[in-house]
């Protein structure tokens, strides 16, 4: 990640890993094992990437030597803990993830407590798979930490993958990828590489996720959303994120609410909240958007057909001013200030 030091010194680290890119990539992944030196492989899949999942157990063989297909969103440290026993029984070397984000989190989860290498496998747009960063819930509090040893050393994109995923899932998940892009736009520690990964990754979700959403069947337009994603978690391991994914930890550990969609409405609302104080930021949303980004992304978020508010998603209303004093009192890095009644008035307009 970039992390300031002295007043105008901006430090930027670029983690090591191998991403292998390209159709068909997931056949190469046997081949990744071995290299590694592991046999005896943990692997960990999301029900929905079963198919997949079956096709990589048969792929390995005889180093497969245990599979788990229960992680949770917000990475609970119980399911952790239940997963560290398969790893023990199964003498695991090294731990393979396939899925979405709460099955890459498992994988770091467990990676953290061992050593062990990982392979990331996404089938979503998360982001997670290249950054070093944990989010693990104990007893409803979600906490967030960073190290360059919780990335995974390899990271496996084949936009085949993404072809079975719900419009819905594909909506929500681009936009939890937009989030990282656009919140490494207003860091207090973005640099000229930052902002290029975020503007590319910013118009490679806004161009083509309508695309996507109209031809899911279509790969081309796969293959350039699940780069442009892979660019907005490059961002997210670079730069520090502010309010957006300090109110989603928040919200997503008290709620145990559903990570995509959860990102994917507060977006717009944390837009309009920080764009006025962010002007750079503000201006290159503006060109890329073409118009007014936050109308865009509103309008992309508007669109979904299951939760669009956080009462659809079961959260309290009277639960929001809680929610609010706690981000306010440890605000993260954000261009304004967040403070407890205006962090309200945000959440109540999202509610």
């Amino acid at each position: 990640m970039a992390d300031s030091t002295r007043a105008g010194v901006t430090v930027h680290e670029t983690l090591p890993c191998r991403v292998l890119v390209g159709l068909g990539a997931r056949r190469e992944i046997p081949g990744e094992v071995e290299r590694l030196g592991a046999r005896r492989v943990l692997l960990i899949e999301t029900p929905s990437a079963k198919p997949a999942a079956d096709e990589l157990a048969a792929a390995l063989g005889s180093r497969l030597a245990a599979r788990f297909d229960r992680p949770v969103v917000h990475t609970p440290v119980e399911v952790t803990a239940r997963a560290m026993e398969v790893v023990d029984d199964a003498g695991a070397d090294c731990v393979a993830a396939i899925g979405g984000g709460s099955a890459i989190g498992l994988a770091k989860a467990l990676s953290a407590r061992t050593g062990l290498p990982q392979i990331a496998v996404p089938t979503t747009y998360a982001g997670s798979e290249v950054t070093p960063t944990l989010g693990e819930t104990d007893n409803g509090v979600k906490t967030t930490r960073r190290d360059p040893l919780l990335a995974p050393g390899t990271v496996v994109y084949d936009a085949e993958l993404t072809l079975t995923m719900p419009p819905g899932l594909t909506l929500t998940s681009a936009l939890n990828a937009l989030a990282h892009a656009v919140e490494a736009l207003w860091a207090r520690d973005a640099t000229a590489a930052t902002d290029g990964l975020a503007t590319e990754s910013i118009d490679g979700i806004l161009t083509t996720l309508p695309a996507v959403l109209e031809d899911p069947a279509a790969v081309a337009p796969r293959e350039r959303l699940q780069a442009a994603a892979w660019l907005s978690g490059m961002c997210l391991a670079q730069t520090t994120m502010g309010l957006h994914h300090q109110l989603a930890h928040a919200l997503g550990g008290a709620y145990d609410l559903p990570h995509a969609e959860l990102h994917a409405l507060l977006l717009p609302h944390v837009m309009a909240f920080n764009l006025p104080s962010a002007p750079p930021a503000a201006a290159r949303l503006t060109r890329i958007a073409g118009g007014d980004p936050v109308e865009a992304v509103s309008r992309l978020s508007r669109s979904h057909t299951g939760a669009t508010t956080l009462g659809a998603l079961g959260v309290p209303r009277d639960g929001l001013r809680a929610i609010a004093e706690r981000v306010a009192a440890k605000p993260y890095p954000n261009p304004r200030q967040p403070d407890a009644d205006a962090v309200t008035r945000l959440l109540d307009g999202a509610w």
